[in-house]
């Protein structure tokens, strides 16, 4: 029998499925439309002066509809700029009211419209949301969590992905090349309260790791943990983190060159001793970290971190950080699966950014919104789907 060829799940077949500001479902689309605008208005108000200093007339598809526009494509999951036109020009889109443009001038704003005034909203709303989640006092933060944050500011999470193929949206876009992929992002998320910080975007899809260790080492202050992939497995950086006092735990490399200084803890099940890693070959540092093998069942797990004091962070809260590093990757499936961005409405570099942003802009709103509920329901925040909550607002709204 003949094996079915390999599909990537990022571009599974989309299927329909009734939009939130559907007629049977009002209350929960005002409702949601209505705590977009309110979180969103003074941050797009802000970008005004920005872009009005890039040159750009107060035209119909100003800052204001634009990300009214962007979101709704993301939020009700549009198929494409046509059907937006024809809700812009049916019903308006979220706090901006009925406005008819050609789909060609929409489709054309899509590739030309800066895509930095969507950075700069969603780095306005950021402290906004920040605040909200430190109002919320019901919902319980993990143990390991609590511990790190005895000794540590934030712990951060910081990881790539690789955008996939473009999928069109726009007919001026129709004579591209099919299957090109569309770059590289790395984002960081903060581990405790689940906001992205910072995403950069790269051109070259097959871009490691080591492209975004720069601006990586320009955004960490001090007393930072962050959480690495072992794509940052780096002895030069990792020494620079060390230089600037900012920790970090990762994983292991199989074959390490290791030599053993002194034994924190040993028996069957947990290995937590000082080592140094590394041999002085082409200027590479040598590393004085802690190496922690703890094993469960059949299955050893090797991390190393700068903390060097088993008090600040013992073995096992080390072990439980790392494994939520995870957390990054579930924020990836979130923003490519569930949001689209594996769906890439155009094929230029400035409209991908735009999307980019938009898109992590919403995820935002969307974790400030899945906060809400588990401090509504006085649940630790990993309890929460995302998914359920973009997919059933409804739902929790009945």
């Amino acid at each position: 029998m003949p094996k079915r060829p390999k599909q990537n799940s990022d571009h599974a077949q989309r299927h329909n499925t009734p939009t939130i500001d559907n007629e049977a479902m009002p209350s929960a689309g005002y409702a949601y439309a209505n705590h977009l605008e309110a979180l969103l208005t003074p941050a797009v108000f802000a970008g005004q002066k920005y872009y009005k200093q890039l040159g750009l007339r107060d035209r119909i598809l100003n800052l204001s509809l634009m990300v009214a526009a962007v979101l709704t494509l993301l939020w009700r999951q549009v198929p494409g700029v046509q059907e937006l036109n024809r809700l812009l020009a049916r019903e308006g889109l979220l706090w901006c009211g009925v406005t008819k443009v050609a789909q060609q001038s929409l489709s054309e704003r899509f590739l030309v419209f800066p895509a930095e005034l969507f950075e700069r909203v969603f780095k306005d709303l950021l402290p906004q949301l920040q605040l909200n989640w430190q109002q919320r006092l019901r919902r319980p933060l993990p143990n390991s969590v609590k511990f790190a944050l005895l000794n540590f500011e934030r712990v951060w999470i910081a990881d790539g992905s690789t955008l996939e193929a473009l999928f069109r949206k726009l007919k001026s876009l129709e004579h591209l090349k099919t299957g090109q992929l569309a770059g590289k992002i790395c984002t960081v998320i903060d581990l405790v309260n689940r906001f992205p910080i910072e995403v950069w975007f790269h051109t070259n899809p097959a871009a490691s790791e080591t492209n975004f260790e720069a601006p990586l080492l320009n955004l960490l202050p001090t007393r930072t943990l962050i959480l690495l992939d072992r794509g940052f497995y780096h002895f030069q950086f990792l020494q620079q983190l060390i230089n600037q006092e900012v920790n970090f735990i990762t994983r292991l490399k199989a074959k390490a060159s290791i030599k053993y200084l002194k034994i924190f803890s040993y028996d069957h099940s947990l290995k937590d001793r000082l080592i140094q890693l590394g041999t002085i070959r082409r200027g590479a540092p040598v590393l004085t970290l802690r190496l922690i093998e703890i094993k469960v069942g059949k299955t050893s797990y090797s991390y190393i971190t700068s903390v060097l004091d088993p008090v600040i962070l013992p073995p096992y809260v080390v072990a439980d950080l790392y494994r939520r590093r995870w957390r990054v990757e579930e924020a990836f499936y979130s923003v490519k699966r569930l949001l689209g961005l594996s769906y890439l409405w155009t094929g230029s570099i400035n409209g991908i950014k735009l999307q980019v942003w938009a898109t992590w802009l919403f995820y935002a709103v969307l974790v400030d919104l899945g906060d809400a509920v588990a401090d509504e329901l006085s649940l630790p925040f990993d309890r929460i789907s995302l998914e359920m909550i973009f997919r059933g607002l409804y739902h929790f709204s009945v």
